[in-house]
């Protein structure tokens, strides 16, 4: 209790210090009930989860909670426990994600819902919360690339769509304007744009000390760039889904407004339910720009969205038809591990290999000319003499085919065995191990004679005490 009052009176401190021209802007422009709007951030910001829709089977007692109106699978939560001591956080039963970003999950719906072999880009994907709603949403043979420029937010990146364990979502790290090569290659493209931050003022209030008109200034030229940069990557009528969670107009309905004057693309309007509290935003003209989220009106933060159609083509570029040639030895080695299927197996620069449908191979051998990718469908492991050392994201991975010895471990355990801890279990007989928490893989132990030993990757181990 003493910390909740300690959170609020902090909180409180910060929402005295709101940002007088970004409540201008509010009210007049917008006609928001200040009153409500301050207040709303003076009580702490909702919880929200999305259950994976395989693997949360795992998690009991959901269908208790409160569901997140426009996202299937998705609840929030009377509080917020520690995730990081969860081990089925680590097996990825479910991704810990703000409830109005959910809304992409509508967009979706509406648009692909039976839609097969899409090409969607999410350029600024870290952490990666749209990039795992977009992979519960796509057909098996659509592809996802998730796509962040920056390095250390890119390693983050990676570890959530490895946990969601979808082969068909690839990782990136590259410049918005080197998909510009990319000519009308992606029928769908997301840009969660890199933005003021306002809405997120609730959960961060410490971002209210950074926030000026400068920096919102700033913040739009740089969308700008990124959207002129991206476009020609978009096939004709494709779409182009961007949002930001800032509340600045300039970030938001003025990118979206220029595009639409430019004779670039048109808006698409989304179904939304009056009772989810969304709020539909038009022009001067009463064209629609986009959607706003407002948290005394919405179980949710600040949020932007709009979701438009490209208008006019730049040409579309071809895919290589190069066939790879498949290593047959490392195939009999590691094959046995995956589902049912035609698979490639590339060797990766750390020497590891990956596995992935063979139905990409026209996709991987044309985007790799371009793209600089830090994960390619699954890593399986690599070759150590007559023995296939398995990598962690094979274990976490939906194509993994299991049929391979089990330990099943209690919470103490799986949480020893995330810390890389000795685990307290006696030694099973010697071979592999896919270590299970609630029948879900977390990772690999191999047993040798009275030892076990830990390969969970050393950047993966949890560093929290645990109580």
């Amino acid at each position: 209790m003493r910390e909740w009052v300690l959170w609020y009176l902090i909180n409180a401190l910060s929402m005295a210090a709101f940002p007088e021209p970004l409540l201008q802007e509010l009210k007049y422009d917008w006609g928001i009930d200040e009153a409500r709007f301050v207040e709303a951030h003076n009580v702490p910001a909702q919880v929200s989860v999305r259950y994976h829709r395989i693997k949360g089977g795992a998690i009991e007692a959901k269908d208790n909670l409160e569901r997140v109106k426009w996202c299937g699978g998705a609840y929030y939560l009377p509080e917020r426990p520690v995730f990081t001591l969860d081990p089925l956080y680590h097996a990825g039963a479910y991704y810990v994600q703000e409830a109005s970003s959910m809304f992409l999950a509508v967009i979706l719906e509406h648009l692909y819902k039976d839609a097969t072999g899409l090409k969607v880009l999410d350029l600024c994907a870290a952490p990666g919360g749209k990039s795992t709603l977009i992979a519960s949403c796509l057909s098996p043979d659509s592809l996802l690339i998730c796509n962040e420029v920056i390095k250390s937010r890119n390693a983050i990146l990676n570890e959530n769509i490895t946990r969601w364990g979808y082969s068909n979502a690839w990782v990136t790290c590259n410049d918005p304007k080197h998909f510009t090569a990319l000519s009308g290659y992606f029928d769908a493209i997301v840009v969660d744009a890199p933005c003021s931050g306002s809405g997120l003022f609730r959960k961060q209030p410490q971002a209210i000390n950074e926030w000026s008109t400068a920096n919102v200034e700033l913040c739009h030229q740089r969308q700008q760039r990124i959207l002129e940069d991206i476009l020609p990557a978009l096939k004709e009528e494709g779409t182009l889904i961007y949002s930001t969670c800032s509340y600045s107009k300039v970030e938001n309905e003025d990118r979206i407004e220029k595009l639409i004057k430019a004779g670039e693309v048109e808006p698409i309007a989304i179904p939304v339910s009056d009772e989810w509290g969304i709020v539909p935003s038009y022009s001067k003209d009463n064209v629609l720009l986009g959607y706003r989220f407002y948290p005394h009106l919405v179980k949710g933060e600040g949020f932007f969205i709009a979701v438009c159609k490209k208008i006019g083509s730049t040409g579309m570029l071809k895919e290589k038809r190069t066939l790879q040639k498949q290593d047959k030895a490392i195939e009999s080695q590691c094959g046995h591990f995956l589902k049912e299927g035609d698979y490639n197996f590339i060797r990766q620069h750390n020497e590891q290999y990956a596995a992935f449908s063979s139905h990409f191979e026209q996709a991987y051998n044309t985007l790799q000319k371009y793209l600089y990718f830090t994960k390619i469908g699954t890593e399986i492991g690599a070759p150590a003499g007559n023995e296939w050392i398995p990598a962690h994201s094979l274990a976490l991975s939906l194509d993994f085919k299991g049929g391979v010895s089990v330990l099943e471990v209690d919470r103490k355990n799986a949480l020893k065995f995330l810390k890389r801890e000795a685990m307290d279990i006696e030694s099973p007989a010697k071979g592999w191990y896919a270590v299970c928490y609630k029948g879900l893989p977390i990772g690999w132990v191999k047993a040798i004679g009275n030892r076990i030993n830990n390969y969970l990757p050393k950047h993966w181990r949890i560093r929290m005490e645990v109580e």
